[in-house]
């Protein structure tokens, strides 16, 4: 069987068409299959969803009950039977949840990877690497340039400011998933006890997470409202970047802004997004971890799904693995 009569790209998404069912799809569909809750690849609407139980969990907290008509939790590991095709979801490193998803057919397997990382992170299952025939990878850091420094010395740099600037309010912006909770855990591995204070829609997801056993500490609501903003001199507060904009940051005492992302590698965005503390924490592959990946898996073909695509198929070529990009749209880069 040719991998394209197994799995293709379609409008909607990449598409099986021998188990009618879609994966990470950008529209509603029939049947989909979901690596991880991050909004461009888990969107709301579709009839029947299949992803890990956190990730039902995580899209409920995000899209209502009514997120879907029907869905049915997968455990990592376990083999499911959709039409004739073996389906299997194993631990992508991304975020809580998050799933590589093994499709399975007459002795053929594919890979989807969804977005995965590699690095050390005790706020999700690690990534597995799964034998396959082909591997289909992200590239969001597909680069040569992206080479991202370890999390905990990121870490260093706020907490050396902290001891700087005892009397400004030290704002983080990091998305709602994966990446707050991240960082408030690497916060905590490195040593810090005082509360972290954290913007209300992180609220939901950091409860969810600590009710999965992920120990965040003490953590508060930074509703100043109630108090003055003397109350915040000295504190660490974390919300979503776009909070970062408008007056809820200003009202801090005088705030100074960081930014986790893997995107703060790139001077020019920490600039235009006024970020003064820019801290290079990446949920994605960087370069050299993409390269490994490939290597270590070792698949006969390579399909890039999104990001830097043509950087890594020509790398794949050169290396004498065929390659290909899909050019699927609609992915972006909430998750860094």
């Amino acid at each position: 069987m040719r991998p394209e009569a197994l799995l293709h790209p379609t409008p909607a998404g990449l598409f099986c068409p021998i188990g009618r069912f879609h994966v990470d799809p950008v529209r509603p569909v029939e049947r989909a299959l979901i690596t991880h809750g991050h909004s461009d690849h888990a969107r709301a609407g579709h009839a029947k969803v299949l992803a890990t139980r956190q990730t039902l969990d995580i899209m409920r907290l995000r899209y209502g009950d009514d997120f879907c008509g029907e869905e049915q939790a997968a455990a990592f590991g376990e083999e499911i039977d959709i039409d004739g095709v073996r389906v299997s979801f194993h631990p992508a490193g991304h975020v809580l949840g998050s799933a590589q998803i093994a499709i399975e057919k007459d002795g053929l397997r594919i890979v989807v990877s969804g977005d995965y990382k590699r690095g050390v992170d005790p706020t999700c299952a690690p990534f597995d690497p799964v034998a396959c025939d082909v591997f289909i990878t992200e590239a969001t850091f597909g680069l040569p340039v992206f080479h991202h420094p370890d999390p905990k010395a990121e870490i260093d740099k706020l907490l050396t400011s902290l001891k700087q600037f005892p009397e400004r309010s030290h704002l983080i912006g990091a998305y709602a998933l994966g990446k707050a909770q991240r960082v408030i855990r690497l916060i905590r591995d490195c040593g810090y006890q005082e509360p972290i204070y954290i913007h209300g829609a992180l609220a939901k997801l950091c409860d969810y997470y600590v009710g999965q056993g992920i120990d965040l500490g003490d953590i508060r609501p930074a509703t100043i409202e109630k108090s003055s903003p003397d109350a915040f001199k000295g504190a660490v507060i974390v919300g979503p970047p776009s909070a970062f904009q408008d007056r809820w940051a200003r009202r801090f005492n005088e705030p100074l802004i960081a930014f986790a992302s893997g995107w703060m590698m790139v001077r020019q965005r920490a600039k235009q997004g006024g970020v003064e503390l820019p801290l290079v924490i990446s949920d994605h592959c960087d370069w050299p971890e993409l390269l490994s990946t490939i290597a270590e898996i070792g698949p006969s073909e390579v399909w890039v799904t999104h990001g830097r695509e043509e950087a890594l198929v020509r790398w794949c070529e050169l290396k004498n693995i065929p390659a290909r990009p899909l050019h699927l749209v609609g992915y972006e880069d909430e998750g860094d």
